[in-house]
């Protein structure tokens, strides 16, 4: 999606350089949009990334801490 905001901003960029203007603002509304959805997908995938870590971080089964304490009350 971001290739995608990129393409139609140089064509935005190239359409206006040349002088037409409607295929411009056409081609900068798009990849405007198409950042601005790349963006929120960004921001909710590295949410859902950070909390799934945190509960995979902090998830222990009972049986490791019990090996664990056996192993360092001897």
């Amino acid at each position: 999606m971001l290739r995608w905001s990129f393409t139609f901003l140089v064509v935005a960029l190239i359409a206006g350089a040349l002088g037409m203007t409607g295929v411009a603002g056409a081609a900068a509304g798009i990849a405007k949009a198409l950042f601005v959805g790349f963006l929120i997908l960004f921001a909710v995938t590295a949410f859902l990334g950070v909390s799934a870590g945190r509960r995979i971080a902090g998830h222990r089964t009972p049986s490791v801490r019990r090996d664990h304490d056996l192993t360092h009350h001897r």
